[in-house]
């Protein structure tokens, strides 16, 4: 199992890091075993908590959505042009 991402190259280099063993069986009964870096499964399982999180985080939506119905969700005008110009320049 290689981590594939851009970024995760240098978890391979080294020689001397501490790895796991992980274990499995085959479809056809024989048995597997990979061995990892320990750095790479802790990378591994930080990739599959954020891929399974939520894109939108509804108590968040849902709190603006009811201040918004309400009538008091402010906005300060220098915030969001701050934010408006930071999204430009990312895109320059």
């Amino acid at each position: 199992m290689r981590i594939q991402s851009k970024n995760a190259g240098w978890i391979y280099r080294f020689g001397n890091v501490k790895k796991v063993v992980l274990r499995s069986a085959g479809s056809d009964g024989s048995q597997n075993q990979r061995e990892i870096p320990l750095t790479g499964l802790d990378y591994q399982l930080a990739k599959e908590a954020v891929l399974a999180s939520p894109d939108i985080r509804e108590d968040k939506v849902a709190q603006i959505k009811a201040l918004v119905d309400a009538g008091s969700y402010k906005v300060e005008l220098g915030d969001f042009a701050a934010k408006l110009l930071e999204k430009y320049k990312a895109y320059r």
